[in-house]
Formats: C-alpha cells, structure tokens, sequence
C-alpha cells in the first residue's frame, strides 16, 4: 500500500527539473575550477550560516513578505544540497538518500494516512508519533529526551522538552494550575532576592521562566515567538521614545528615568 501511494504519480512533481538543477550547479561550484570558497566549506565551516539563514526564514515568516520568504527558503534550501554534496563527495550519502529516508519516515510516522490506524485528532496524531519514533530510537537514546537538541534557543528547548513530555502523559490539565505553578516559582525567586542567595536566585528565576514557557504552551502560543513579539514592542516603542527626547532638544543618557517613564507612558497610549 505504501509503496502504491509513493508511486502513483506520473508526471514529474513541480519543480523537480529545477531541483535537480540546483543540485548540478552545487555539484560544479564544488567540483574542480569550480568556486573556491565553495571548495573551501566543511560540514562545520558553513553551520553558523544554516543557522542564520534558518532564522531569516523564520523573520520574513513571521513578517508575512511572501517574496522575501520565498528567496530564503530557497537560502535555506541551497545549505541542505550542499550538506548532501559535501557527503556525497565523501562516499557518506547523497541527496537522495536524504530525500528517500524522510519519504519513508513521513510514510511510516503516518499510519493514520498511508495505514490503518485510527487516530484522527491531533492529540491521538501526536502521541501516535512518539510512540514511534521511540520504537525507531529505542536502541539509540537511554531516555526520552535524550533526543532534545542541546542547541536550540533556550526558549525554544524548554517548551518542545515540555511538549514532549506531555505527549507521555506528563502534564497539568487545567491552566490554573499552570499559573500556580508560575505564582510559586515567582514566590521562590523572591525569596531568594530577599536572601541575596546569588545561586538560588539564578536557579529560581530559571525555574521561573520554565514556568512561564509552559503557561505559554498551554495557552496554545509560542513562547519564542510570543518573546520576540513582545522583545519588538518594546524596541519600537523605545525607538519612539528616543525621538520623542531629540524633540525636545535631548539624547538619551541626558533624561533620567522619570523623565523617560513619562515619556513610554504616553508612547504606549498611541495607535501601535
């Protein structure tokens, strides 16, 4: 059945022909009198570009700019062929291996689609793919979230660590107790202000914003996104009250902060 489902089409997908000729021109940039920066580039060396263009996709996504999307996607896509590349130039891999071994897992981790399970509902969907995906790394990882990426942003990492354990059944039901839980750890970081307990209060204020990443996940938001939003509203308005200081003949580190704490109060009444 799945095999039939992967072979049914006849025509070439879209933009097969220009796939593969993207994968031809990373292959000439990387061949002899080709590129040299190109020839150049590791596995390693080029990491710290994959990274930042995966956050470009993510800002022209959040920006809703279809254009500027469109041509990061792309970025993001040409760092994936020439990981392939550079694997198939060491006899490792190749980019259709990549693209063979995630048909399969998409085909596998679907058997509500492509078999005959009956989940329907996301909740049953997701713990059906756990339980999976455990099976397939059961011989992999001592634990369950051993498999929790230690690079991701910290916010980022605390709400899939928490995801993931929910999808095991660990996990409050109702929000209130979700904000207890906030509530608490605030108590507990002001204790330890009060104590002037450095290591506590790193610890509590940890703890706190745990809590606060979970309240988030369980009002259905995420809390990297929701951050950034709010990291933005705060430089716009900021941005608002620096000119509101050259207007009246000032820069900032001239006003002190009453004089500023007016300023923002009035800049948060206008239209954002």
């Amino acid at each position: 059945m799945d095999q039939a489902v992967v072979t049914m089409q006849t025509d070439p997908p879209p933009g097969s022909m220009e796939f593969s000729r993207l994968c031809e021109i990373v292959a000439r940039l990387r061949a002899p009198g080709g590129c040299p920066w190109d020839l150049e580039q590791t596995h390693l060396s080029i990491l710290p570009q994959l990274i930042e263009e995966t956050y470009e996709v993510v800002e022209a996504a959040r920006a809703n700019d279809t254009a500027n999307f469109r041509e990061e996607l792309g970025d993001l896509l040409l760092h994936i062929v020439m990981h392939a590349e550079m694997a198939r130039e060491a006899g490792t891999f190749d980019i259709a291996d990549v693209v063979k071994e995630i048909i399969e897992k998409l085909i596998r981790r679907h058997p509500h689609v492509f078999g005959d399970s009956d989940a329907r509902d996301t909740g049953a969907v997701l713990k059906q793919w756990e339980a999976i995906k455990r099976e397939e790394k059961k011989d992999t990882h001592a634990h369950y979230l051993d498999s929790l990426p230690v690079s991701l942003p910290a916010l980022m990492r605390a709400q899939k660590a928490q995801k993931k354990a929910a999808r095991v059944n660990f996990d409050w039901e109702h929000l209130p107790e979700v904000m207890a839980k906030v509530d608490e750890e605030l108590g507990e970081t002001k204790e330890a202000i009060a104590a002037q307990d450095e290591a506590s209060l790193e610890e509590e204020i940890g703890d706190l914003l745990f809590a606060v990443v979970n309240l988030a996940r369980k009002c259905k938001l995420d809390a990297e996104g929701t951050l950034q939003k709010a990291t933005d509203k705060f430089v716009a308005r900021f941005n608002l009250v620096e000119e509101q200081l050259k207007s009246n003949g000032k820069k900032l580190g001239e006003a002190d902060l009453a004089e500023l704490d007016a300023i923002w109060n009035k800049v948060k009444t206008l239209p954002q």
